[in-house]
């Protein structure tokens, strides 16, 4: 008996016990609430992720800027954008070349940077080693045009996201304007539609991905098996691209606009212009914009509920995360140590909470 009983304590020792989703509590990782330049403010966070050397990158929207946060030694620096709205600096400097609205940024295997510059109607590419800036797929004005060759010809129409698929040999880009999905080859530079038909028409639950339209692709996510997750702004509505099938399923929102059903299945909530995602741990994060929340997605039961804001825009306070108003987030990141990073956008904040024991 005494022998169980101290395995049985050892083994509480070994197995962590999932927080309470009551504990955790929302901070700010950078900004002060007013919009600026400097250290400690920002102007209009949108996209971020995680680098190669563990930094935090984000879209300074309204710098033009895509900055640099050490986490430990809170030191702040620049990789791209001279803080001018424009499109010039190809072949020179990354940080001395003008953005125009940069929405998401990611980064591929061997550690080069690629920035969706929506009113630039281009995605461009920092180098990783001589940080030099090129255009990889757009021509700065906007169209649809060039699948099936060079990426760099093809004409795009307001690029908003960007996702690299698990096998890093593709960039996926969600092409907004165009109501499609665009893929490039990164090898060999090649554009071609991977989803949408260019239709502002629902879309299908159960659809083959080719053929089907989609209304307004905003957002990307890929969970661990290689499903991607899309969100569609005027859509009002998530779905999953199934791997093995490459079939569409219908995961959350009714296409109706709104804020409701938390608590209930996910397909049957209301969502309002979702324009952030973030998969972690059989869990789907939602920027729910429009609503001024971020949502939460349980895709083992399919419940959704609401992980951090109140459902009106405001900016806090901090630490009650359903009691810390938010204004209109956008992008959402979740760490390996499920540490959910967003960019408060017109807050002028980054928050962060923890979601490793939420549960919805």
């Amino acid at each position: 008996m005494d022998r169980r009983r101290a395995l049985e304590a050892l083994l509480a020792l070994l197995v962590p016990r999932p927080a309470a989703a009551a504990t955790a509590a929302v901070t700010t990782v950078i900004g002060t609430g007013s919009a600026g330049f400097s250290d400690q403010q920002v102007n209009n966070p949108y996209g971020l992720v995680f680098g190669p050397d563990g930094a935090l990158i984000f879209c300074d929207l309204d710098n033009q800027r895509i900055r640099r946060l050490d986490l430990r030694t809170r030191q702040m620096t620049t990789l791209a954008g001279n803080g001018q709205k424009g499109y010039a600096g190809d072949g020179g400097p990354a940080i001395d070349a003008a953005l125009n609205m940069p929405h998401e940024a990611v980064f591929d295997g061997d550690g080069h940077l690629y920035i969706a510059e929506r009113d630039n109607h281009v995605v461009r590419k920092v180098d990783a080693r001589t940080k030099v800036i090129s255009t990889l797929a757009g021509t700065g004005q906007p169209g649809f045009s060039g699948d099936g060759g060079p990426a760099a010809s093809a004409a795009l129409r307001q690029p908003h996201a960007i996702a690299m698929t698990p096998d890093r040999r593709r960039l996926l880009i969600c092409d907004i304007g165009n109501h499609r999905v665009r893929a490039v080859e990164l090898a060999t530079g090649v554009i071609t539609t991977f989803a949408g038909t260019g239709d502002r028409q629902p879309t299908s639950d159960g659809a083959p991905v080719a053929g089907t339209p989609l209304n307004g692709p905003r957002t990307m996510a890929f969970d661990d098996r290689g499903n991607l997750y899309l969100a569609l702004r005027e859509g009002n509505a998530i779905y999953r691209v199934d791997a093995r099938t490459q079939t569409i399923d219908h995961v959350a929102g009714t296409g109706a606009q709104g804020y409701a059903g938390d608590g209930g299945p996910a397909r049957s909530a209301l969502l309002a212009g979702p324009k952030g995602l973030a998969w972690w741990s059989g869990r789907l994060f939602v920027a729910d914009t429009e609503s001024h929340v971020i949502r939460g997605i349980d895709l083992r039961t399919g419940i959704i509920g609401t992980v951090l804001g109140t459902g009106q825009r405001g900016d806090g306070p901090e630490p009650d995360p359903r009691r810390c108003a938010l204004a209109r987030p956008h992008g959402v990141f979740v760490d390996r140590r499920g540490t959910l990073y967003v960019g408060d956008s017109e807050a002028h904040r980054i928050r962060a909470v923890s979601v490793a024991g939420w549960t919805g």
